[in-house]
């Protein structure tokens, strides 16, 4: 069992699932998901999911946890490609 740490801003969240927004109902790990299907920045984040175009409080937060994510993929394929070898 993998246990993801995400720290965004002063939260912590331990594997568990966390809302990032609430007005739309998005989590850290519906973010994550939709890195790995294919969103490589904020904009088709946003675009998916539809964090941060209500009240926008979540956007920080939102942008952190994407950028984490989107460097936890890119990581995860460099190191597939060299176990290719």
């Amino acid at each position: 069992m993998r246990i993801i740490i995400i720290r965004v801003n002063r939260f912590v969240c331990l594997g568990l699932s966390m809302y990032i927004c609430l007005c739309k109902g998005v989590t850290d790990h519906k973010i994550r998901q939709v890195v790995e299907e294919g969103a490589r920045n904020w904009r088709e984040v946003r675009e998916v999911t539809g964090c941060g175009t209500q009240c926008g409080k979540c956007a920080c937060s939102a942008k952190t946890v994407t950028q984490h994510a989107i460097k936890d993929v890119l990581i995860a394929s460099v190191d597939d490609l060299a176990h290719a070898i």
